[in-house]
């Protein structure tokens, strides 16, 4: 009986805890979807200027840049998806229960929930992934075309050595 008591407590207190989570769970989403809109804003912005502000930045500052938008992308991959799977689970706890009880108003909403979510998850982690490997793609292509001009450079400061000499 005091174990059948421990264990009502334990799984009534974690329901709260779970509970508590939707909230900031679907928050976290709405500003993941504002960081991915703006987030593909500012790489349509780069790609339409062909990365001319870029250009005029030194190698390590150009990938210090880069992984950081990289990182960006690829957190909102990753966290999308998981956030999306909470704000799934746990509104259909509740909504099952509804059902049980006959609520079919507040299962119902639960499943609204439920879904909406995994659809913002979703889509923030989509977006995330094709950022991030646009990014990776255009990023390296200018790091190659830096690195060009700098053995382009050298070889020409070689050729001048040489024929000084």
């Amino acid at each position: 009986m005091v174990q059948n008591l421990l264990s009502n407590y334990l799984a009534g207190a974690m329901h709260q805890i779970v509970g508590l989570l939707l909230q900031p769970v679907i928050a976290l989403l709405l500003l993941l979807v504002a960081l991915v809109v703006i987030d593909s804003g500012i790489a349509i912005g780069e790609r339409a200027t062909n990365f001319r502000a870029w250009r005029a930045l030194s190698l390590s500052e150009v990938e210090r840049r880069a992984r950081k938008r990289i990182e960006r992308a690829d957190f909102a991959a990753r966290l999308g998806p998981i956030l999306g799977l909470m704000g799934t689970l746990i509104p259909l706890g509740p909504g099952l229960a509804a059902l049980g009880n006959g609520d079919v108003k507040i299962l119902a909403t639960s499943i609204q929930v439920a879904f909406d979510t995994t659809v913002l998850g979703l889509l923030i982690g989509l977006v995330g992934f094709v950022l991030g490997r646009l990014r990776r793609r255009w990023y390296n292509a200018l790091l190659d075309v830096g690195d060009q001009q700098i053995e382009s450079l050298l070889k020409h400061e070689s050729h001048a050595v040489t024929n000084k000499e």
